[in-house]
């Protein structure tokens, strides 16, 4: 793994971020990890989670206009992002935008339902915590759609490696072939049991793995 894996992992396991158990999921699951990017709630904390995303676009060396985050979880992800790209490569990034949706379309002022950067005739790229079902991912595809932007790439913090309760696929394998784009994350379930291994007890450990046996995309 990449140091910026490593580092995030860590953080997210001392911020609880990450917590190991027995978790009821949405979808009915019983998982023995939980991951809530929420508790990324200080500002060392946002710094470093802005690192981790701005450094694995780099790596996956993705080209885009903007970076759209779906309210209401990809909202401080776009602009944390944005700006920590131009931190880190302002030669190749920091001309880079954000934009995020509002919920309910304004009726003064500007109007519109999206804040900041234009999307029409851009390449955007959307952002978000872990995908689940791809509900709002799907969402936001149509958003940008609308807005006449294309959508080239989505990044997540987290990559389950799980499958949906409909599909025998992954919900990052199904949206990456429905639009034909790449779905790349900052870590997946994958380094989470590798690096975590020696940090949790064997028995989380065994749990871990039987989860992904269980849930694993054909």
């Amino acid at each position: 793994m990449e140091s910026y894996q490593t580092k995030f992992l860590d953080s997210a396991l001392e911020s609880s971020t990450l917590k190991f158990g027995s978790f009821t999921l949405k979808s009915g699951r019983q998982s023995p990890y939980f991951f809530n990017l929420g508790f990324f709630s200080t500002g060392k904390l946002v710094s470093d989670l802005a690192t981790s995303y701005a450094q694995a676009i780099i790596k996956a060396g993705l080209k885009f206009d903007i970076i759209f985050g779906p309210a209401y979880k990809g909202i401080p992800l776009c602009a944390i992002t944005v700006a920590k790209l131009a931190e880190l490569d302002p030669e190749n990034y920091g001309h880079i935008g954000y934009s995020f949706n509002r919920k309910e379309k304004k009726d003064h002022g500007e109007g519109g339902s999206i804040v900041g950067s234009a999307l029409e005739g851009k390449k955007v790229l959307i952002i978000d915590d872990v995908m689940t079902a791809g509900t709002a991912i799907n969402e936001a595809f149509e958003i940008i759609s609308q807005e006449k932007g294309e959508t080239v790439g989505c990044i997540i913090a987290l990559d389950r490696q799980e499958t949906t309760k409909d599909s025998e696929k992954s919900a990052t394998q199904a949206v990456s072939q429905r639009y034909g784009i790449p779905v790349i994350s900052i870590v997946t379930l994958s380094d989470i049991i590798a690096h975590l291994s020696d940090k949790v007890t064997p028995e989380q450990l065994a749990s871990i793995k039987e989860y992904r046996a269980t849930y694993a995309p054909k």
